[in-house]
């Protein structure tokens, strides 16, 4: 644990490891109480904000969404995320490199200002964790992450399986519901090496997506589904994407779209710590939506959620795991 260094680690933190206190109700809220940065030198995780709601169609609010998840971490930033037995800020170098920039009066601007943002952090050698923001944002993404390491396993927890078509083929749209439906034709994601976990609404073509629904979860044991997941995806380079909405309203009730039947957090959080090993090199936490949450409980559930996506990653390129003689992503 670092030393404590007084309030306000957002700005006067020095090292980019370690975790110290801080009051939890006090503060510039970044994610974990990590520097805000924009140097990338040295970095190997970038937690960034993409406060992009407007291709939603249903109730939007995802554009508070990055803000909501960071204020919330900031209650167990303090200590050591549990049950996981090491601390993964003590193993990488993680900034809060804040949210991207676009301009809302400009719309079919913003896919390509992502993707560039995300082109940027992906190809000076960091990993991502991005906070959403509706879940639209994954497909430029994905196709910054696709062009450094290939078509990618899809890992989809979600309530939707976001693979409709647009209503004009023709013509691309920007809307939550369709993007992995493109993903998949471009070969930004390999269907075949993919699954998709919770969902609990009507698509009849899976486009070859290996479909873990919400009732086979409730089924199975945790361990059996990430079991499952571990094996349709291999060692295969895997970009993870989380919608809050994969949650049951009852521990999710601040989303866009809710579906009833959905997982527990306990059930969610079981699964992603199943999935320990697998080659995680990008992932999106997306859909938290700050105007229909209740005390705040949804954004806790997405800032659980994405710090098990931090240990997942820490847990494949810390020093010594699997064999590593160091972070793959360390330079200078």
């Amino acid at each position: 644990m670092e030393e404590f260094n007084g309030n306000d680690q957002a700005f006067t933190r020095e090292s980019l490891y370690g975790t110290s206190s801080e009051p939890t109700y006090a503060g510039v809220t970044s994610f974990m109480r990590r520097r805000y940065s924009r140097d990338l030198k040295g970095v190997d995780l970038v937690v960034s904000g993409v406060p992009f709601d407007t291709a939603t169609t249903n109730r939007p609010g995802t554009r508070f969404g990055p803000r909501a998840i960071r204020t919330a971490s900031v209650t167990s930033a303090w200590e050591r995320h549990y049950p996981w037995e090491f601390d993964p800020f003590d193993h990488l170098a993680v900034i809060d490199y804040g949210d991207c920039n676009f301009d809302h009066a400009l719309p079919h601007s913003i896919p390509a200002a992502i993707e560039a943002h995300a082109e940027h952090i992906v190809q000076a050698g960091c990993a991502m964790l991005t906070l959403g923001g509706d879940h639209f944002i994954s497909y430029p993404l994905l196709k910054a992450h696709a062009r450094k390491y290939g078509a990618l396993s899809l890992v989809h927890f979600d309530a939707h399986s976001d693979t409709w078509p647009d209503a004009d083929d023709s013509e691309q749209g920007v809307n939550h519901g369709t993007m992995f439906y493109h993903a998949a034709r471009e070969g930004l994601v390999d269907p075949a090496r993919s699954v998709q976990i919770g969902l609990r609404t009507t698509n009849d073509d899976v486009m070859g997506f290996q479909v873990l629904d919400a009732r086979e979860v409730h089924r199975c044991t945790p361990e059996q589904i990430a079991a499952q997941i571990r094996a349709r995806v291999g060692d295969n380079p895997v970009y993870l994407t989380f919608d809050i909405d994969c949650l049951d309203p009852a521990f999710a009730p601040g989303t866009g779209t809710p579906v009833c039947g959905g997982l527990s957090t306990h059930q969610a959080l079981e699964i992603l710590r199943g999935l320990r090993g697998i080659n995680l090199v990008g992932m999106d936490v997306v859909e938290v939506s700050p105007p229909y949450d209740h005390a705040e409980v949804t954004a806790l559930a997405g800032a659980a959620v994405a710090m098990e996506l931090v240990c997942l990653y820490a847990a494949r390129h810390k020093r010594g795991e699997s064999g590593n003689a160091g972070l793959r992503c360390r330079r200078g």
